[in-house]
């Protein structure tokens, strides 16, 4: 990938990375160096090149997922770069995520939320490289699109937690059926109560989560709120083939929401965060059609999974429900 960007960037396209830090471990700056000597430019998000550790915000994270090309075509949704979610990892196997496709004004959202990202990152004498609104970074779209867009974002700059509302607003909307897939399950009060009484109240709540953790604390408190929504009448399913990354609300028969943020304190409050809301209801049943395949390859639980547990892993389950907040 970082020669395709060398190679469009020789020839004169302007690329622009943001990558985050802590996200990018492991990876080092100078990795960019020939994307920056064709003249791209690549930034760390917050500017924490040397020790995101030793930053007051380290844990302000960019979970954002966002890519923009020519202003005409967009990218959003749950897929980050890397050879784990090419299925490359052996420990996570197979990896199963959802991404999301635009062409038409939506993109200008897109665009919008990167132009305002960049020039956050860039600091010092790398000012001078802020982004300005230019026709050609937003070209009038020629497509004659059905589906209605909400790009939104939310993030630790801004109290109104919009993401979380939306997805409030969905669960309280349904009549039906609510679709979930997240690799995190760690919901705050209001989400917790919001589909609580969404079972309780005969809507079908379905919730899809990973067979395997990538952070154990995460894992155990997953299975803690999984257990605790199964008692108030939810399905829920465990994705067997490898590892679930999808983040994807699906509800009735005409919203969804695609984008990066999970269900999880840390999604709400802590990292900044796009999602796509869609209207439209050929859409939808495009991802209900691949809930349905994603439940073929699910074990679903039941109390008698739970009840089978010992109690060292209920232990587990409960200790890292109260860290929760952190999580």
């Amino acid at each position: 990938m970082k020669q395709a960007l060398v190679t469009v960037a020789k020839r004169g396209v302007k690329v622009k990375v943001i990558y985050d830090s802590l996200g990018s471990r492991g990876q080092r700056h100078g990795f960019f160096r020939e994307l920056e000597k064709a003249g791209g430019q690549a930034e760390p998000f917050f500017g924490h090149r040397k020790s995101p550790i030793h930053s007051p915000r380290f844990n302000y994270r960019a979970h954002r997922k966002i890519v923009v090309i020519d202003g005409k075509i967009g990218y959003i949704g749950g897929f980050n770069v890397g050879d784990q979610y090419l299925g490359k990892s052996k420990y996570f196997g197979y990896w199963r995520d959802t991404h999301l496709r635009i062409v038409g004004n939506a993109v200008i959202a897109l665009q919008s939320r990167f132009f305002m990202d960049w020039n956050a990152t860039i600091k010092g004498d790398k000012k001078r490289d802020k982004l300005v609104y230019a026709d050609n970074y937003f070209p009038l779209s020629q497509v004659q699109g059905t589906t209605s867009i909400q790009v939104v974002s939310s993030g630790p700059d801004n109290d109104n937690e919009a993401i979380k509302l939306g997805y409030l607003k969905l669960i309280s909307s349904a009549n039906k059926v609510i679709d979930i897939q997240t690799p995190y399950l760690i919901p705050d009060d209001s989400v917790y109560e919001a589909l609580s009484v969404a079972a309780l109240s005969g809507v079908k709540v379905r919730i899809m989560i990973p067979s395997k953790p990538d952070h154990p604390f995460v894992y155990r408190a997953t299975q803690y709120f999984a257990h605790a929504l199964l008692d108030k009448g939810a399905e829920i399913y465990q994705y067997e083939p490898g590892f679930l990354h999808a983040k994807t609300f699906v509800v009735d028969d005409e919203l969804v929401s695609i984008g990066s943020a999970n269900v999880d304190f840390r999604s709400f409050k802590l990292n900044f965060e796009t999602n796509a809301f869609c209207y439209d209801r050929k859409l939808v049943q495009q991802l209900k059609e691949s809930f349905e395949k994603d439940l073929a390859n699910c074990s679903r639980l039941d109390k008698g999974y739970f009840a089978r547990q010992s109690l060292w892993l209920r232990f587990k389950q409960h200790f890292s429900r109260l860290l929760a907040p952190i999580l």
